[in-house]
């Protein structure tokens, strides 16, 4: 009976109980139905024991830095940057925007916070050039996903973290998966450029632009090849490699580009500590919930009903992307992937699966699951930040998410292409 807090967590989510409470209240409600009161007190235990882990301090360190950047102006550097690139084609700002994601992405590691910070500047600016706002709301937000795709990630932290697997393995087997969804939806956008006519954004830009806007985006393009040849190269562990993340966009926004002034210090921390904390919570109580995950042998019955579908590991990898696709529309990537992984992976790491391959499909499936309607969170940011109705953002986002689930079912069948990199390096 006590695999029945799988379904009453859900219940409680669709009444609007929030996700915290709800990771605590279905398995101690159900500890309590079968008189396993003397478990109800691990529930507590574990909440704390989930956060007091060295490998999550990455979490609060890389969200500090992200905060940083946003202040420090970071973020109009590298559109800058990407406009000087690939501004003057036709479509040229959706482009720019893209592009500005994925260059993003190897700063902060965070789709919210590409959302906003990308967001705020390229929403107005494409739609004084004469976008609809719809539309590069809806490009901004599916663009965000990259953003926890491409390292340095907190999903990809919380899933190595939670499954025991290698943070570097993880960070290394995703950046392949993340320039191909942002390579896609320039595709895309270069093809609705030809038959919508969208419009040219400027002129080219001359050499001696493009010279300046490199080099005033140098610095801050230098901090994901400090983080990852870093990790990488064995210099630092990745919470090692977050705490110098900080370091360094301190030094550029006090020293370098001066945009950060010593009275901004106690705002960012404190931003940065709130956005922290509401992540470790959950995390905490997913971990908490994740006891009664074991006791419950949850994994062992999910096992033998996948099994009893097919033994053909592609059929199931199959399923389990509409499942892992549907999940993500209503609940957030990090506590997904701490319910879901330990009931999931194990079965298919017996089918032969890669435990990083793997763990690449969950990520980046529970990811694109931000932007995908109807509770995706970066569309409530979208919206947010642009004043269109999420309804609106749904529609319009639909030809994206269709690149996203391409490159999802691609990197689910041919593992190479998001496997190569990390056993190059040796990481699996």
């Amino acid at each position: 009976m006590l695999i029945f807090f799988l379904p009453l967590f859900l219940v409680f989510l669709l009444v609007g109980m929030p996700v915290f409470f709800a990771l605590l209240a279905a398995p101690g409600f159900m500890l309590f139905a079968e008189g396993m009161d003397r478990d109800i007190p691990l529930l507590f235990r574990n909440i704390y024991n989930g956060i007091d882990s060295f490998p999550l301090m990455a979490i609060p360190f890389f969200m500090l830095a992200g905060e940083v950047m946003n202040r420090s102006g970071i973020t109009l550097s590298l559109v800058n940057f990407s406009q000087s690139l690939i501004g003057h084609v036709r479509g040229g700002l959706a482009h720019v925007n893209v592009m500005s994601s994925m260059l993003f992405a190897g700063l902060s590691g965070s789709a919210v916070a590409d959302t906003s910070a990308i967001g705020s500047m390229m929403i107005p600016a494409m739609e004084k050039n004469g976008y609809s706002r719809k539309f590069a709301a809806a490009i901004t937000a599916a663009s965000s996903v990259i953003g926890p795709i491409i390292p340095p990630s907190g999903i990809m932290i919380i899933y190595a973290y939670t499954m025991e697997i290698s943070v570097a393995a993880l960070f290394a087997a995703g950046v392949v998966p993340g320039v191909m969804i942002g390579g896609g939806l320039m595709l895309l956008i270069a093809l609705m450029a030809k038959r919508q006519n969208l419009p040219v954004a400027s002129e080219k830009a001359t050499w001696r632009e493009r010279g300046t806007a490199t080099r005033k985006a140098f610095w801050p393009l230098l901090t994901p090849v400090i983080i990852l040849g870093g990790i990488l190269g064995g210099i630092f562990t990745p919470t090692e490699a977050s705490a110098v993340a900080v370091l360094y966009t301190l030094v550029v926004g006090m020293f370098v580009l001066r945009t950060v002034k010593l009275k901004d210090i106690p705002d960012i921390f404190t931003a940065s500590a709130k956005s922290s904390a509401v992540i470790l919570l959950l995390v905490g109580a997913a971990l908490a919930f994740k006891t009664v995950v074991s006791l419950s042998h949850a994994a062992e019955s999910m096992a033998h009903w996948t099994l009893s579908i097919s033994e053909n590991p592609l059929i199931l990898l199959f399923l389990i992307n509409i499942l892992l696709f549907i999940v993500g529309m209503f609940l957030d990537a990090g506590p997904a992937i701490i319910i879901l992984g330990p009931i999931l992976a194990p079965v298919f790491v017996s089918l032969g699966i890669d435990p990083v391959h793997f763990a690449i499909i969950m990520s980046v499936n529970l990811t694109v699951g931000l932007a995908t309607p109807p509770m995706g969170l970066v569309l409530f940011v979208a919206s947010s930040v642009s004043g269109e109705k999420v309804e609106t953002l749904s529609r319009a986002i639909l030809p994206f998410l269709a690149v996203e689930v391409v490159v999802i079912f691609l990197i689910t069948f041919f593992p190479s292409l998001s496997m190569t990199i990390p056993q190059w390096l040796g990481l699996a």
